[in-house]
């Protein structure tokens, strides 16, 4: 278990979570109907006869739903069941004209897998855990009530019924916020890799049931509770503080924890009783009599597999073996699909701009794309507003960018104000660097003369410096770079104070 403790009245308790991640899979029409799944369309504007549960209308499964969520199961490692089955789950959905959800119980399409997230000293995880994952299955998603629409009524709006989801469902694994925190994100980040789901939790197309319950140390697991559709990570973390809290200090004060559903309130970071927890026999689950089992052939299975693209743990520790990069980087380059993906296009200009391997360069470009390059853009933004635009900063302008700092042409502070004139003006690098004068000198003889006055007008720091004192070193590069506007190539400054001072 995790080293995060609830001190209570009565001694130390440990929480234990489980998390299920419903994720909309991508697909332009939903799992059983042809209409449309895009996100802001007019209320009940993509609604088929299917969805509207029309008498005589029949589900037909979307192929490009199941293989999206094999394609998941794959990247998880789990067990890909070749035969699944859909069942109904019997419940009063306001929101769902069939008065049923179709889901999939007793043969999910996917089985065990795990999800690794990696220690990770500033949010508190100390070291790498493996997460279980029970199963994915696909279900139908329900509509959406609009309680803000009319005084006394609530609107449905079906656009979202019948939707294609995979519910996600941990093992009771984690023991912090920070390691639900961390699996989601990870989880997030695969399922964008992969691309069966955008992962946008402000849309919802991903949202979480916070399972939680608490225990003295050791002890059998305690009653959990589950709070629904929470659409954020920080919102998930909140929830699992709050909710740990409020069980520990309800059973020290003699009460006991309901098993039940709860919803989260942003506004208080609270959470509030919403329904007791029904079990699985409550929904009545049977198997849909409208839809046969799925089989799924050998040569489809090996498309989906064959299809997979390198995904974040192979990635980062290619990064650290392959490139060198330190962990962080990796780490750091491989949490979102975007970031790799810039960092790749621009190691691959950058090293041919440069004459070199991107084994070279990787740590270069590496640096830029996590520090140098966000920091500048966030500074001009700060200073000049809507005049930044970072679409004018191409793979092929910030590589020139580097070549010429790698050559020694121009400062890592000259890079900067190359850069930002990039971002505000679309102006190439090479030719605002020579009409700005934002070029280093490398030019020996102006260089020399510069030092030669420096030495002469410091004479007795030269010998203090001849005398053992070795820190007037900087001393004298610091006057130097004065002399020349800050414009001189350290490297050629440095050596001829060498070659002077003896």
């Amino acid at each position: 278990m995790s080293d995060y403790r609830i001190q209570g009245q009565t001694g130390e308790w440990e929480v234990v979570i489980g998390l299920e991640v419903h994720a909309q899979i991508t697909t332009h029409s939903k799992l059983f109907s042809g209409a449309s799944t895009t996100f802001g369309a007019e209320p009940n504007s993509q609604v088929s006869l299917v969805d509207a549960a029309m008498p005589g209308m029949l589900p037909v499964p979307n192929r490009e739903c199941i293989r999206q969520a094999v394609r998941t199961g794959m990247a998880i490692e789990a067990e890909i069941n070749a035969w699944s089955r859909f069942d109904r789950k019997n419940y009063f959905y306001a929101d769902l004209p069939q008065g049923y959800q179709i889901s999939q119980l007793y043969h999910p399409l996917v089985g065990e897998g795990s999800l690794l997230i990696e220690a990770d000293e500033k949010t508190g995880i100390p070291e790498d855990k493996v997460i279980g994952i029970e199963r994915i299955h696909v279900e139908q998603d329900a509509g959406k009530l609009m309680h803000d629409q009319h005084p006394t009524m609530s609107y449905v709006d079906l656009n979202r019924s019948g939707v294609a989801l995979m519910e996600i469902v941990s093992r009771p694994d984690m023991g912090s916020p920070a390691e639900a925190g961390a699996y989601v994100r990870k989880l997030r980040s695969i399922l964008r890799y992969v691309g069966s789901c955008d992962g946008n939790m402000e849309e919802g197309s991903m949202r979480a049931d916070v399972n939680v319950s608490v225990r003295k140390v050791g002890d059998e697991l305690g009653t959990r509770t589950e709070t629904k559709n929470v659409n954020s990570v920080r919102f998930v973390m909140q929830v699992i503080e709050y909710e740990a809290a409020r069980q520990v200090d309800l059973i020290e004060s003699g009460g006991s924890v309901d098993q039940e559903t709860r919803l989260f309130d942003v506004a208080t970071g609270t959470t509030r009783t919403m329904r007791s927890k029904e079990d699985a026999h409550d929904y009545r689950y049977f198997p849909d009599p409208d839809l046969l089992p799925l089989v799924l052939e050998d040569d489809f299975l090996a498309e989906c597999r064959a299809s997979l693209p390198e995904l974040p743990d192979a990635k980062r520790v290619r990064y650290t073996d392959e490139l060198g990069l330190t962990a962080y980087n990796a780490r750091e380059l491989t949490a979102e699909v975007e970031t790799f993906g810039r960092f790749e296009t621009l190691l691959g200009v950058a090293a041919d701009a440069m004459g070199k391997a991107e084994t070279e360069v990787a740590t270069q470009v590496a640096n830029w794309a996590l520090s140098v390059a966000p920091g500048v853009i966030k500074s001009a933004k700060e200073n000049f507003g809507d005049e930044v635009d970072p679409t004018r900063a191409t793979g092929e302008r910030q590589a020139t960018i580097l070549a010429m700092q790698d050559k020694g042409e121009i400062s890592g502070k000259q890079a900067k104000e190359i850069f930002e004139l990039v971002l505000r003006t679309g102006r190439e690098p090479g030719e605002i660097a020579d009409t700005e004068g934002l070029k280093q000198v490398s030019d020996t003889g102006a260089i020399e003369a510069a030092i030669d006055e420096i030495l002469a007008n410091n004479g007795d720091k030269v010998e203090q410096y001849k005398g053992g004192k070795d820190k007037l070193f900087g001393f004298f590069v610091g006057q130097t770079m004065k002399a020349m506007q800050g414009k001189a190539n350290p490297g050629v400054v440095n050596q001829l104070l060498k070659d002077k001072l003896g």
